[in-house]
């Protein structure tokens, strides 16, 4: 199971401490935070420490940093996403590397995964965006106990999925997230978060805050970079995951 991790928000300045400890960077693609030069800097140290690339894109809304939802129409929503994984793709070229997936942001990714149609043109866009040499690019996606309308949407796409997992946030019985609204909805307890993906690993099995089973299908685990314990959060859990 890889580890994943938004970076190149800058919130906290982590980043250089985060990157040895990851396989895969969610890069942000400056619609909720960054800049042209920032990216290229993570970029960069991406590929000294030989992580995965993704891109990170947003609705247009630096202000609230990507986490309300906005209302665009399909051509101007895909515009939106292919506009900041081809920025992202562009500066990788300079690094002889590339984008290899796409992880919306924030309230762009919680639209995804809570209605089919947003999911739907966020597919369409991946899949007209230009390629990878090596693959088609893929969509990191949140892992539900019942996916088989995302997997269906993809496919009809040729979209390949990654189907992650978040270590630091709670989970609704629906498998959906607990809104940042919400008391407790960010975890910062290492030693809580350290055993329920202890528990995922062995089991495919993370607890909702109702202590509902959820049966996941999972291939990696995302800790926050903007939370205030990531790199404490990310050591331990490198640990666990190559026990």
């Amino acid at each position: 199971m890889k580890l994943n991790c938004d970076l190149g928000e800058l919130i906290h300045e982590n980043d250089a401490l985060i990157m040895p400890y990851i396989d895969q960077a969610n890069i942000a693609c400056g619609f909720h935070a960054s800049d042209p030069k920032n990216m290229a800097k993570t970029i960069k140290l991406a590929c000294q420490h030989h992580v995965e690339i993704g891109a990170h894109p947003s609705y247009p809304d630096k202000e609230n940093f990507g986490r309300l939802s906005m209302n665009f129409d399909s051509n101007e929503l895909i515009a939106i996403i292919q506009y900041q994984v081809g920025a992202l793709q562009s500066l990788c070229m300079n690094e002889n590397t590339q984008v290899s997936y796409v992880k919306p942001h924030g309230a762009l990714y919680n639209d995804m995964m809570a209605d089919l149609a947003i999911f739907t043109i966020v597919c369409q866009a991946i899949s007209h965006s230009p390629q990878p040499l090596s693959h088609k690019m893929s969509l990191m996606m949140q892992a539900l106990p019942d996916q088989q309308a995302f997997i269906d949407i993809a496919q009809q796409w040729q979209v390949p999925l990654i189907f992650e997992a978040f270590a630091d946030r709670a989970y609704q019985d629906n498998g959906l997230l607990v809104s940042r609204q919400q008391q407790n909805a960010v975890l910062h307890d290492e030693k809580v978060v350290v055993k329920r993906i202890a528990h995922l690993t062995k089991h495919q099995q993370l607890l909702s805050i109702n202590d509902k089973k959820l049966q996941l299908n999972v291939n990696s685990v995302c800790v926050h970079g903007d939370n205030s314990v990531a790199i404490k959060l990310i050591k331990a859990l490198r640990v666990e995951l190559d026990a």
